[in-house]
């Protein structure tokens, strides 16, 4: 280390890469790019440990891929242009299009891997523009989640901290998420301490995973793996439900105090056949039957939900159950209980908190309430529109059609939404498409105007983590001199078209904004937040959070929790004999979202530089595969060539894959339907084929055969 670099202090800033929001150092060097990891040992969430992404983090921010100028499209190539230029460009288009279309032809798209004031000023914008077309990547993960939990319980978000969880949880059930590869320090810190400590975990999922191994803890037998089918988890929490009611493992008096909804949810499996929907689920009802006995007497259960829940058809019907089993024992209002949704992203959590929602603002107040859209209104000073806008698979789906420009702040959409192939043909014929990102992604490919944004590295502002607590993140230095943060391009923008309202120097001006119309983060300031930060709700200065919702009521409309029951719905494509497999898919811990920033890190991809899929050995004997082989995965939207993995982690008839990789991402196989209330896509199940190629003979053909 120079002299130089020793004389510059490290910054404490928070990892960019997954919604655990692990603290860690960056320690500048003499050039601008130049910026060296370092632990932050008393990190509030993580007390210095890291994970492979959080440890290469800095290995991207100097990267020769890096967007340095704006860039304009002309005549279909693009040249560089001065931010003049570009602006100039930007804003006729977005007056053009609203003169031409209206307002509502246009799309917003926020950032989960952008700060809070910066995904605040995006949602204004849009609503200043006249259209609740704004949305983020939240829609793609937890959209569901957040819908039941909010409908059921009040807020959509995690009800409880993963301190009060590591420190007073007896079981955890985790069904449908991969902390261990997904949420690893959380995993190792908290859910795994735990487990050490005597706690007992309930796992849910169709592929043994690194969580399957990282609780087969020696000497013990409280880990218990139920292998489900995919999309099957309604029919496996029913029987559930249905033998702690037979068997009065209720909590009484909660129910009775505390919820509403409970004769419903008895009407609804009153005739249930626990055997069939057993062997529905695939898995054995007796060990159901145990599983459902070790959640029922633990005295205080968790339930840790994630993205192998959310992303159905029936993904609200799938998280309201997990709410069911919670609310029947009793298990939410208190330390080491609740239903915790794994947010995927580093500010996924915060860009919904924020309103980059179509149907709420700040806070969650629902646009189409009055009280609330005008309480927004008196501090913004202009009309919000009272009906929900589009999600962001519907502005893409609608192209051409109802949308005819949109904005995209640091997302891919042509990596990160289903049948992948027809949003790249639908891209191409948008009227007009800005992008600002760090690199030019796939979908910037496609843009008319592509603005050269800088990373997390270079900027400060706020973020929030999967469980609610809001942390400062501290920009180090910026490395390309004609970049610009994100907050300085959306105040630009949007000074330019509307004049009053978007003129903001730094992000604490904006977060002082976010607090006058965000209830639950009205109570917080940036000099409160320090280096801790803060759980919300914060209602009021000076309030510390709370590291669990719900002590004494919920925050629905009756102050009740919601039961109610719910029924099994297949995936939308089943296997056939057109099709006879089932695709599922999910995320490496090596590996990030659409792989904008991990792919491009040497070290995260020297240990998987390409995509594969998992396949079951009965499976890979039927078809001729050879462990390591190249094969061709086949749905209805499209095809994609990857190496084969045999393994007897994924069920027979299941195949699994990743969104990772460009080349071959699991999203140009994946279904593009959606639950009905959440909009969420359901990537988890579509109907799926291999093809394998037959390797040319090196005999000559004309030669004889051998006698």
């Amino acid at each position: 280390m120079s002299s130089d670099e020793q004389d510059q202090e490290p910054v404490k800033t928070i990892c960019p890469y997954c919604g655990v929001g692990c603290g860690i150092q960056v320690q500048p060097g003499e050039d601008p790019g130049d910026m060296r990891f370092m632990p932050w040992g008393d990190a509030p969430v993580n007390e210095g440990r890291v994970c492979i992404k959080g440890g290469a983090a800095t290995q991207v921010v100097d990267h020769e891929d890096r967007l340095t100028d704006p860039l304009i499209k002309e005549d279909g190539e693009f040249r560089e242009a001065t931010w003049e230029e570009a602006y100039e460009r930007i804003v006729s288009e977005l007056e053009e299009v609203r003169e031409e279309h209206g307002p509502d032809a246009m799309g917003f798209f926020g950032s989960s891997k952008t700060m809070n004031e910066e995904n605040y000023l995006l949602q204004k914008l849009a609503r200043r523009y006249g259209t609740n077309n704004v949305d983020n990547c939240t829609r793609m993960c937890h959209a569901s989640t957040v819908w039941a939990l909010r409908t059921s319980l009040g807020a959509g978000a995690m009800t409880n901290s993963m301190e009060d969880l590591k420190n007073e949880a007896d079981l955890f059930w985790i069904q449908g998420a991969n902390p261990a590869e997904q949420h690893p320090i959380a995993n190792s810190n908290y859910f795994r301490q735990a487990v050490l400590d005597g706690a007992t975990v309930i796992q849910v999922d169709p592929h043994a995973n690194k969580t399957t191994r990282s609780f087969d803890i020696e000497e013990t037998e409280r880990h218990q793996h139920l292998q489900v089918e995919p999309g099957a988890d309604i029919p496996l929490l029913n029987v559930v439900l249905k033998t702690i009611l037979e068997n009065d493992w209720v909590d009484e008096e909660f129910i009775e105090n505390r919820t509403e909804g409970f004769e419903d949810l008895k009407e609804t499996l009153e005739d249930f056949d626990k055997e069939a929907a057993a062997e529905e689920a695939g898995v054995p009802l007796e060990d159901i039957e145990l599983a459902a006995k070790k959640y029922a007497e633990a005295d205080n259960a968790a339930i840790f939900t994630g993205m192998g829940m959310s992303q159905h058809t029936c993904g609200v019907d799938n998280v309201q159950n997990e709410i069911n089993l919670a609310l029947i024992t009793g298990n939410v209002g208190r330390p080491g209980t609740g239903v915790n949704p794994l947010r995927g992203q580093n500010n996924v959590q915060g860009t919904s908190d924020v309103g980059a929602m179509p149907n709420v603002l700040p806070g969650y107040q629902l646009v189409d309430d009055d009280e609330a859209r005008e309480s927004v209104e008196d501090v913004w000073g202009f009309e919000i529109p009272d009906e929900p806008g589009l999600t962001n698979v519907e502005i893409t789906s609608n192209i051409g059609e109802k949308i005819h420009g949109m904005y995209v702040m640091g997302e891919n959409p042509v990596m990160s939404e289903p049948d992948a192939n027809h949003v790249a043909e639908l891209l191409e014929e948008v009227g007009f498409m800005v992008v600002q990102d760090i690199f030019m992604t796939e979908t910037a490919e496609y843009a008319d105007v592509v603005l050269p944004a800088t990373t997390w590295a270079e900027r400060g502002g706020t973020v929030t983590n999967t469980d609610r607590r809001v942390q400062r993140m501290r920009g180090v230095q910026k490395v390309h001199e004609n970049t610009k943060h994100d907050l300085e391009i959306l105040s630009e923008v949007g000074t330019r078209l509307f004049g009053e309202g978007f003129d903001f120097d730094t992000p604490e001006e904006v977060f002082e904004e976010l607090r006058e119309v965000c209830p639950i983060y009205h109570g917080m300031s940036y000099d409160a937040l320090g280096e801790e930060g803060l759980h919300w709700p914060c209602y009021e200065s000076g309030d510390e959070g709370d590291q669990f919702l719900y002590e004494d009521s919920f925050d629905t409309e009756s102050g009740l929790g919601q039961i109610e029951g719910v029924t099994h719905q297949p995936p939308k494509e089943t296997p056939d004999d057109e099709y006879p497999l089932i695709l599922t898919t999910a995320r490496l811990e090596e590996h990030y979202n659409t792989g904008t920033m991990s792919r491009r890190s040497p070290r995260l991809n020297k240990q998987y530089p390409e995509n594969f899929v998992d396949v079951h050995p009965n499976d890979a004997e039927r078809y001729g595969i050879e462990d390591g082989e190249k094969i061709t995965v086949k749905s209805r939207r499209g095809e994609i060539t990857v190496e084969a993995h045999v393994t007897e982690d994924i069920k027979e008839g299941v195949i699994w894959t990743t969104p990772h990789f460009a080349a071959a991402s699991a999203n140009a196989l994946t279904n593009a339907v959606l639950d009905e209330r959440a909009k969420i896509p359901e990537y988890k199940a579509a109907a799926a084929e291999i093809e394998v190629e037959v390797q040319p003979s090196d005999a000559d053909p004309e030669a004889p055969a051998d006698d």
